[in-house]
């Protein structure tokens, strides 16, 4: 159905989801027509719960995860070992290796990769605050938990040579994701496997 064949506030609510991440124009078109056909109420409950996101949810000033307190629940923790930090791309990555129950220490999100085709350098990412945290003395290994691409073993590899002059020991977690996928998309056991496998780089 054309946009022009609906009324102007559907066609610009399907125009608003199709922004989201995988909503093409059908997806967004069914998700319009289903929040018409239910109650308010579960529009209004919608409406509330991103607004509640945007008000309320932040970057934690430490680690750059998502928090609704600043510094997050992981790096106020005395229960997580603070000589160890993971190093992970995005925020949601956290969760995938939270899943394994086999990580206690703490996390350090760098918002991104390394892309020089995309114009994402370092300074791009949240490289900074971790050499601050590692040069803190505590620190006694950090795993690069960067996904198994092209983009992801290169910000692994540009981290190892910023961090191991530092005297730290610098591992990579193990291949048990394959090389090209996304490490939001791995399940528990994979992802156990490639905590358990890491290596020294």
């Amino acid at each position: 159905m054309a946009p022009s064949t609906v009324p102007e506030p559907i066609a610009r609510l399907i125009e608003q989801l199709q922004r989201l991440p995988g909503i093409g124009a059908k997806s967004a078109q069914r998700l319009a027509f289903h929040l018409l056909r239910n109650p308010r109420e579960d529009a209004e409950r919608l409406c509330a719960a991103i607004r509640d996101v945007k008000d309320r949810v932040t970057y934690c000033t430490v680690c750059n995860n998502i928090t609704d307190v600043d510094p997050c629940a992981f790096c106020t923790s005395t229960e997580r070992n603070a000589r160890q930090i993971c190093v992970v791309e995005e925020p949601q990555n956290v969760a995938v290796v939270e899943k394994t129950r086999e990580f206690r220490g703490l996390y350090h999100v760098l918002m991104g990769t390394l892309s020089p085709l995309q114009g994402v350098g370092p300074d791009d990412l949240k490289i900074a605050g971790l050499l601050e945290r590692v040069a803190g003395g505590t620190v006694e290994e950090v795993i690069l938990a960067t996904s198994p691409t092209v983009e992801g073993e290169a910000t692994a590899l540009y981290l190892a040579r910023l961090l191991k002059p530092l005297g730290i020991r610098v591992t990579r977690i193990a291949m048990g994701i394959p090389v090209g996928s996304d490490l939001e998309y791995a399940d528990e056991i994979t992802m156990t496997r490639a905590m358990e496998g890491r290596r020294e780089l």
